[in-house]
């Protein structure tokens, strides 16, 4: 009966597998059961599986057996670090004077679970890459969505003139018409212009001038906004 690998060093979580190989060929009707034994710190060994000559399969919560005669396979299973130790199976024979017969040790190692690199973090900056650069890089990008900011102001704006422009003029015109604008309408007034003498004073008609001019200044009263009843006393 042996044993292999000889040596196994795993991590934390995994499985271990170990074969078992045994030889009938003095007795190929041999009946008999495979054990698989655990020792620890060199004490006292501890059975932990089994399995019958004509099972060809055993699990349970920590141990996955399978019977391929002549040779049988023990996963262990989730492993942890107290799993660590030497492990060795021993064929327990029916009906023979040599009932049981041990395989080699072999020795299994458990380490500590590698950790979990944390893929939420930000990537941190390369050493070779100097901090300008970065910047640099930075600034770049903003000035590029600030670009890409404007071109979409810009289409909107356009975008909305367009659709102005296409309404029907009933639309557009419809403010303009409620409040309809003054119309300026030109009036003239008569009136007048007297000049005062002196009646009383007697001129000789040789001291007469023959061409006489007189002046006057005209004052008009600042033009208002003809109103309908304004329009309507011209009218009268």
């Amino acid at each position: 009966v042996t044993l292999f690998p000889v040596v196994l060093t795993l991590s934390a979580g995994g499985s271990a597998t170990f074969f078992c190989n045994i030889s009938m060929e003095n007795d190929p009707g041999l009946e008999y059961n495979l054990n698989w034994y655990k020792e620890m710190n060199h004490s006292q060994a501890q059975k932990i599986a089994e399995i019958s000559w004509n099972n060809s399969q055993t699990k349970t919560e920590k141990y996955l057996l399978t019977n391929h005669a002549p040779v049988f396979k023990i996963e262990i299973l989730n492993l942890h670090q107290n799993d660590s130790g030497s492990y060795y199976c021993g064929l327990i024979a029916f009906f023979e004077s040599d009932k049981v017969v041990e395989s080699n040790r072999s020795h299994l190692v458990v380490t500590a679970a590698p950790a979990k690199t944390n893929t939420t973090n930000a990537p941190e900056v390369e050493e070779g890459i100097p901090l300008e650069n970065t910047k640099a890089v930075l600034l770049g990008i903003l000035l590029l969505d600030g670009v890409v900011v404007l071109l979409m102001f810009g289409y909107l704006t356009v975008t909305y003139r367009r659709r102005d422009e296409q309404k029907p003029p009933s639309e557009n015109t419809s403010a303009k018409e409620e409040n309809p604008p003054i119309v300026s309408v030109s009036t003239v007034d008569y009136g007048v212009l007297e000049f005062q003498c002196d009646r009383h004073t007697q001129v000789s008609v040789d001291s007469r001038l023959v061409n006489q001019t007189e002046y006057a200044t005209i004052i008009f009263p600042e033009e208002k906004p003809v109103t309908p009843e304004r329009r309507k006393k011209h009218q009268d």
